[in-house]
């Protein structure tokens, strides 16, 4: 592999782990189970990659401030009892370890809580990989620059020495405002043109093509 980024950091969901259509479902269940209008489809896959309460405020703008702590708790309730069922997405894993076995800084940038990253870690088997993670109960929410910034410092990495790959319009953002350049994937949670507006260097409608281009170029 050639070697331009050093540091490549990943988003999780959409992006390695198949699992935008579960978080969707999880946020409508969590609406109806406390009588509010679920968000739909597009809404939800709007917020995806927020920090829980930033996307919770965003799908759902008319719930009551005395609310927003028991729709988080029931979005969690629902996402933890099916998440061991969520997998990678088929060549995720043999990706990553490429890039590790490569000699590749690896981190992951993620609306995640921390107890929910290490979760899915653990269950991917991917946890032993990665130098350095970031979630959104540490650092300020996507689009901020604060989880790269944080990623690049502990790691000794530069801005033009890392990568960030992302499903969302935010990951993106959060790269531009972090001065990092960034790859877009089209498989997950945002449509492809509104990725595509956000000017990433390359974007993927697979992750093999993702694959073959950090061969060529990363």
């Amino acid at each position: 592999m050639a070697r331009k980024y050093r540091l490549l950091v990943f988003d999780w969901d959409g992006t390695l782990m198949d699992s935008a259509g579960a978080i969707v479902a999880c946020m409508q269940a969590a609406a109806r189970d406390l009588g509010l209008v679920p968000p739909d489809d597009i809404t939800a896959r709007q917020v995806i990659g927020l920090g829980l309460r930033d996307a919770l405020l965003q799908a759902l703008p008319g719930a009551p401030e005395s609310e927003h702590n028991r729709i988080a708790e029931r979005y969690r309730q629902h996402y933890l009892s099916q998440d061991h069922d969520l997998a990678l997405f088929a060549g995720a894993y043999e990706l990553v370890a490429e890039l590790r076995e490569a000699g590749c800084l690896l981190g992951v940038a993620t609306g995640k809580s921390r107890f929910g990253l290490n979760r899915a870690l653990h269950s991917t088997g991917l946890g032993g990989f990665f130098h350095a993670t970031r979630c959104a109960d540490e650092c300020n929410s996507k689009p901020a620059p604060d989880m790269l910034l944080e990623l690049m410092d502990e790691l000794e990495a530069t801005p033009a020495e890392t990568l960030m790959i992302g499903d969302t319009t935010h990951d993106l953002q959060m790269a531009r405002n972090a001065g990092v350049m960034s790859l877009g994937v089209g498989f997950g949670a945002h449509p492809r043109d509104e990725l595509a507006r956000e000017n990433p260097l390359a974007l993927f409608d697979r992750l093999s093509e993702l694959r073959e281009w950090l061969r060529l170029n990363g």
